[in-house]
């Protein structure tokens, strides 16, 4: 039987734990969701809010600061939040894409240096890095081999070298400047720790998003359909493909289960480029392709959102004290009292944390976003 488009949605809610909160450890429940955006410090511990019970942030300030959780520049050229133990094979599969988005840009080609120049640094720079620095101390470092080319070559290095950003403070773990410090890994994997790095991205990818076809896996990593395309073939019966809506095939774990069509989707509260929202192809299985522009600005920067039986209903800031809600369409009074509900809840922990959180991101709002309601939540 084909899977329906429901379906797809259920079961990437259900994998991305956001039907059910369940009781993990904060490491635990970012190796099963594969990774966490975390291009705003603050957007992990939402993230897992929303898929953890009873979640306490200062377990995911203790997973940042010993290492069980590493935050670094991965697939989609963004930083995520991984699992320390998931980081070598996701880098190893991302490092050709990693490389050749910085060394082949022209910012990095009009200094005259080549890819070997770059290279030459990785031994220095992870020695000068295995105790935490700011990204002006390393300049300075490069500065004595480069002159006037260490913030172009810095900002090549910062995304394909073997690095991890590091907790400096703040009330998210993560606060400029940004603090980093070399990681175990390998500065050039051999070409079969590549290959098996895809094969593993591939696999937890699917645990956490699937069921998905090739074209999603390229969006949530940015690598090309030939790398996809070889992932597949090697991961022989281990993936199989299911039958589902549209034409493009879909790939899930053999084995792999998914929920029924009339599974209730609980309210949540979504962080800013929350994964789910990344993770397929454009407009992917949450947003609604009427409420895209509202919600992923011209910039790229993707809106805190509600969620609403499984579909972006809406977006959230905090405002006044509290979440101001606003939704793009009239909801009912249960939709509305399960939001109001996660929001209370959201609001306490942002008023221990951090009441004003994504605050830089507020001239969104104040050049104006449509909505039928709005109501504003106070813990």
């Amino acid at each position: 039987m084909s899977l329906t488009a429901r379906q797809l949605v259920l079961a990437m809610l259900d994998r991305q734990l956001l039907l059910e909160r369940k009781s993990l450890d904060v490491a635990e429940a970012v190796r099963r969701v594969c990774a966490l955006q975390a291009q705003t410090p603050a957007s992990p511990y939402l993230a897992l809010w929303n898929r953890v019970r009873d979640f306490a942030p200062a377990d995911l300030d203790a997973a940042f600061a010993d290492g069980r959780i590493v935050k670094a520049t991965l697939m989609r050229l963004t930083l995520h939040a991984v699992h320390a133990e998931d980081y070598e094979p996701y880098r190893a599969a991302m490092l050709s894409t990693l490389r050749a988005s910085r060394l082949y840009d022209r910012r990095f080609t009009a200094t005259g240096l080549t890819p070997d120049d770059a290279d030459a640094l990785l031994p220095e720079l992870a020695g000068f890095l295995e105790q935490p620095r700011t990204g002006a101390q390393v300049e300075d470092e490069v500065t004595g081999r480069h002159g006037e080319h260490a913030h172009r070559v810095w900002w090549a290095l910062r995304t394909f070298a073997p690095l991890h950003h590091a907790p400096n403070g703040g009330p998210w773990s993560f606060t400029q400047p940004n603090s980093y410090r070399a990681s175990p890994a390998a500065p050039a994997p051999a070409p079969q720790e590549t290959d098996a790095g895809v094969r593993r991205l591939f696999l937890d990818y699917l645990r956490a998003f699937g069921p998905a076809s090739a074209q999603d896996f390229a969006r949530f990593t940015l690598l090309t359909r030939a790398v996809t395309t070889r992932a597949l073939h090697e991961l022989g019966d281990q993936v199989v493909r299911v039958p589902g809506p549209g034409r493009a095939a879909l790939f899930d774990l053999a084995g792999a289960t998914v929920p029924a069509d009339d599974t209730p989707a609980p309210p949540r509260l979504l962080p800013m480029w929350d994964s789910t929202l990344l993770a397929h192809a454009v407009p992917g299985r949450l947003m609604p392709p009427e409420y895209r522009p509202l919600v992923v600005r011209r910039n790229g920067d993707v809106l805190p959102c509600l969620l609403v039986d499984g579909q972006v209903a809406g977006v959230w800031r905090a405002a006044d004290g509290g979440l101001e809600l606003t939704a793009f369409h009239r909801l009912d009074k249960a939709a509305w009292q399960g939001l109001t509900d996660e929001a209370e809840k959201l609001s306490a922990l942002l008023t221990d944390r951090d009441p004003a959180v994504y605050r830089r991101y507020g001239h969104w709002w104040d050049k104006g976003i449509a909505g039928a309601e709005r109501v504003l939540v106070k813990p």
